[in-house]
């Protein structure tokens, strides 16, 4: 599997992710994932990998803006709302060869490469 990071270049900690990652002399597959959401397959696979469920990917702040109550929703509908409303996933994830890992902080994402 390709390193790759899903990245919002708007995001401080999502640049300094991406720096890190380009430090290391590594240069992932970048999906600005507000352009190009992930499906709700790939959520899933994502959450898995972090040992997360779906409900720990959504940043509650941002979902609070969008209407998402992560807590009262099924899996499947909160799934659905997030791939709609991208700016919700938490962010940087960095996936890596079956694992994952949130850049907060940034360093975080040092254990999966």
């Amino acid at each position: 599997m390709t390193l790759t990071i899903y990245h919002n270049p708007r995001c401080t900690k999502s640049r300094e992710t991406l720096a890190l990652l380009e430090k290391k002399g590594l240069k992932p597959r970048v999906v600005e994932y507000l352009k190009t959401p992930p499906s709700a397959m790939e959520l899933k696979n994502i959450a898995r990998m972090l040992g997360l469920s779906v409900r720990d990917l959504v940043r509650k702040t941002e979902a609070v803006d969008a209407g998402i109550d992560p807590v009262e929703m099924e899996e499947k509908e909160l799934l659905a709302k997030i791939v709609r409303n991208p700016i919700v996933i938490e962010r940087p994830i960095v996936v890596n060869n079956g694992k994952a890992a949130i850049g907060r902080p940034p360093e975080n994402v040092l254990k999966i490469l």
